[in-house]
């Protein structure tokens, strides 16, 4: 299939090779041009923007960092167009990226006034296990567009949710995952600090506690990227605050408050504030829990938090 892949980052990147390594033609484009030249090695057509990459293709995925810079490449900027207008009739956008519900809602209207079809298709995992093409993938639109891009998805992924026909509901899904993973982590990092004000190593109270209860692959890894942060971050503080940002938004759009979400969000705001914008995501998390922890008893910790 001829496909076109804008976004070449940790995550763009090892999925433009696993389509490539499946036979597919693939046309890349990277704001950084960078990025693109080893995959031209392995094959792919490098574009010189974003509107020349999708004409003529059928299928279109985007992996972009955030919102403002998938809305500068859909709907384009004061300096290029965007590929809404690019795009051929009865083509499908998939967003492969973690965005709002808000601007989920305004692509799916947007690609049906053009006629094309919008997927939303946001994944679940860091780049090794994308690079290993066991990703598990959220999966929203309509029928005979999710099926047009099934194989596509199931040769990045180790499975998939088909979630609604309405593409913002994938979305709202990843969200919430991540949301889970930020309060697993702050639920382990809160763990690690009182065992070891108790003598216990952390690594020996993760063991137990997770072959005793949880028996969670997902416990073990972010254990260890808490307590052992990668050289490389796979996500940063600012990703993470990001994507509670959204969260928070989606849920206050719906009326619903979350207290949680909230404290997770002030931690993520500090940890940025303190100069962990890029730090590992789970570890920025816990050495703010740790900042918080060791304020005193019943004192207003530097966060701004009473931990009384």
């Amino acid at each position: 299939m001829r496909i076109a892949l804008l976004g070449l980052g940790k995550m763009g990147t090892p999925i433009a090779r696993l389509l490539l390594k499946n036979g597919h033609q693939l046309t890349v484009w990277n704001r950084t041009a960078a990025a693109a030249e080893p995959l031209a090695a392995d094959g792919a057509l490098v574009a010189g923007s974003p509107t020349e990459a999708v004409t003529g293709m059928p299928v279109v995925f985007t992996m972009l960092s955030n919102d403002a810079a998938t809305e500068s490449v859909v709907f384009g900027s004061e300096t290029e167009s965007g590929i809404l207008s690019a795009m051929d009739v009865d083509a499908v956008h998939v967003s492969l990226s973690t965005i709002s519900v808000k601007l989920s809602r305004l692509l799916g209207e947007s690609h049906q006034q053009h006629r094309q079809h919008f997927v939303a298709a946001p994944v679940f995992g860091r780049p090794p296990i994308a690079e290993q093409g066991k990703l598990w993938i959220a999966v929203g639109g309509n029928t005979l567009a999710v099926e047009r891009v099934r194989p596509l998805l199931e040769a990045l992924s180790r499975g998939m949710t088909v979630v609604s026909d309405e593409p913002w509901r994938a979305h709202a899904l990843k969200l919430g995952g991540n949301f889970m993973i930020a309060a697993m982590v702050e639920a382990m990092s809160e763990a690690f600090i009182f065992a070891e004000s108790q003598g216990i190593a952390p690594d020996l109270f993760l063991e137990t506690v997770n072959s005793a209860l949880f028996q969670s692959a997902y416990y073990t890894r972010y254990s260890q990227t808490i307590l052992h942060p990668p050289p490389v971050p796979g996500s940063t503080v600012a990703m993470g605050s990001k994507d509670i940002a959204l969260f928070r938004e989606a849920a206050a759009a719906a009326h619903q408050r979350l207290p949680l979400a909230d404290l997770i969000a002030n931690q993520l705001h500090f940890a940025q504030e303190a100069g962990m914008k890029d730090v590992e995501w789970a570890a920025g998390q816990y050495r703010i829990a740790q900042s918080v922890a060791g304020s005193g008893s019943g004192e207003q910790s530097n966060t701004g938090f009473n931990i009384s």
